[in-house]
């Protein structure tokens, strides 16, 4: 069983390396945004770091990673299979979004999948979201992706603790757990 710090429990040390986890549409971005402005540790999307134009991995992005990593104050997400190895290994503190899915996350994920697209929302390297029809014909689509990939972050964490027994990882399961954590034992933190 996985062994995390609740949204109410003291964080053992300062964290200035953070992670956000959790799956797609979720609000990993945004709550690492707010992370980063409180622990004055730089936000690093790293869909910024990804993708390149057409929605192309861009080849420098183990070497952006790596970089990223080894700096001493940093805010990023914690996601790609080639990413999260490098970036665990200096991390000081993960925060877990484990949002209930179908009330919550699932709901985010489509609203934001279809603002940015009826908004032609301009995002990373020139990257638009593709027209909402290719829900139903690209198994790669965000929201497909969100809905079959929903689940996976606990095997991960659990790896993660074992891979890394002393890096504390806070679990929030609610809003209100994240607004309370950020406000409370994060804040405490950060003092």
């Amino acid at each position: 069983m996985l062994r995390v710090l609740g949204f109410a429990d003291p964080l053992p040390h300062r964290p200035r390396r953070i992670l956000v986890a959790g799956v797609s549409g979720s609000g990993k971005t945004t709550l690492a945004a707010r992370i980063a402005i409180i622990a004055r540790a730089p936000h690093t999307e790293i869909d910024a770091l990804h993708h390149g134009p057409n929605w192309t991995p861009r080849p420098e992005f183990s070497n952006d990673v790596r970089a990223l990593a080894q700096q001493d104050a940093w805010t990023t997400e914690w996601q790609y299979s080639a990413a999260r190895p490098v970036l665990a290994e200096h991390a000081d503190l993960v925060v877990w979004l484990d949002l209930p899915f179908v009330t919550v996350v699932l709901p985010r994920v489509v609203a934001r999948t279809v603002r940015r697209r009826l908004g032609r929302e301009v995002l990373w390297n020139g990257n638009v979201e593709p027209p909402l029809h290719t829900f139903f014909t690209d198994r790669q689509h965000i929201v497909r992706w969100a809905v079959r990939t929903r689940d996976k972050y606990a095997p991960l964490l659990s790896e993660l603790e074992r891979e890394h027994p002393r890096l504390p990882i806070a679990r929030l399961q609610t809003a209100r757990h994240v607004e309370a954590w950020l406000s409370g034992a994060f804040m405490r933190s950060i003092r």
